[in-house]
């Protein structure tokens, strides 16, 4: 059985549809490959998607879990800045879900926060030099199941990147930044996990001697810094009607070591709208990172390996802008 979970909105909110509105038509007044800075000012917006089921099974033949209930939920707030050839976007996207079962209990299902920020100045119609800050990482623990041993938790692993370099802003809907030259730092804020060094972070060192003790020879760092190249595509446009499409692609080279081991950080949201407030939600996430090492169990860690997340939902969604006055 599916529930959907609505929410109560005041008299603002209604105000707020009204200004979204005025928003899409002005999206949809401008042309392909259009520049679309000539309203200035500040751009903010809010999109919630929460999704909710429930399950119950009673003398199943079948057989299955007699009671499950997860919960989804996602949200991305924006505030873009436009002034003459300026142009200043921030985005804060934030995902969390919880299953619950019968025989499995509570089990996180999603956990992730990205905050970015990207300024530019244009010289050209369609280019701008600037700068581009990123922090990435999550909110709760994660656990190695059914061991339940903490393998993650807050800013452990945080990864923070900033790229100086020049943005092609094709449209409103399409920008793709460049950098020769980007700084990235691996954060592990856990003594425990960096001694491991499962996130790239360089692990103890330790000298053993022949009485079967050990004694400390290097600490282990809780940093790791990488100097290299970096690339972000992003895309978010409706596709066909009703269905919209937002995909970002982030690609790094790091000079120091390896760099012809590209890291990939791919994540994208196909989103059908039903009507004004139900939407069919489609979110998966790809990450490869030959630092990380993925876990085997509470002991050791297999090696790099190719992570990927999807989330299919049906629930609730809402969303509002507001765009200068003209």
């Amino acid at each position: 059985m599916l529930i959907f979970l609505f929410f109560s909105f005041s008299a603002q909110a209604q105000q707020d549809i009204t200004r979204l509105k005025t928003d899409i038509d002005y999206f949809k007044k401008a042309k392909i490959g259009e520049p679309l800075d000539t309203l200035e000012g500040w751009r903010q917006g809010v999109v919630v998607n929460l999704n909710l089921s429930q399950g119950s099974l009673q003398n199943w033949a079948a057989g299955g879990d007699p009671f499950s209930l997860s919960i989804n939920g996602m949200g991305s707030l924006f505030a873009n800045y436009r002034k003459g050839n300026a142009r200043w976007d921030n985005a804060l996207t934030m995902a969390y879900g919880l299953q619950k079962t019968s025989s499995t209990g509570m089990r996180k299902t999603d956990d992730n926060f990205d905050l970015s920020s990207k300024y530019g100045y244009r010289f050209s119609p369609k280019w701008y030099a600037g700068a581009m800050f990123d922090l990435r990482s999550q909110f709760a623990n994660g656990y190695l199941y059914p061991s339940d041993s903490v393998i993650s938790h807050a800013f452990a692993p945080a990864y923070v990147l900033l790229a100086l370099g020049f943005n092609f802003q094709y449209n409103e809907h399409f920008s793709l930044f460049l950098s020769p030259m980007t700084s990235r730092v691996t954060l592990v804020a856990d003594r425990r996990l960096a001694n491991l060094g499962a996130y790239g972070v360089d692990s103890a060192v330790y000298q053993y001697h022949d009485n079967g003790t050990r004694t400390l020879v290097q600490r282990s760092k809780l940093a790791s810094y990488q100097l290299g190249a970096y690339l972000s595509a992003q895309f978010n446009q409706e596709v066909m009607p009703n269905v919209n499409w937002n995909t970002r692609l982030d690609l790094f080279s790091n000079y120091l070591k390896n760099p012809q081991n590209i890291k990939v950080y791919w994540i994208s949201i196909v989103a059908l709208k039903v009507n004004q407030l139900i939407t069919v939600n489609l979110n998966t996430e790809l990450i490869y990172d030959d630092d990380v090492r993925i876990w085997k169990n509470k002991q050791g860690v297999y090696g790099p390996r190719t992570q990927f997340k999807e989330i299919l939902g049906i629930g609730f969604s809402y969303k509002f802008s507001r765009i200068p006055d003209s």
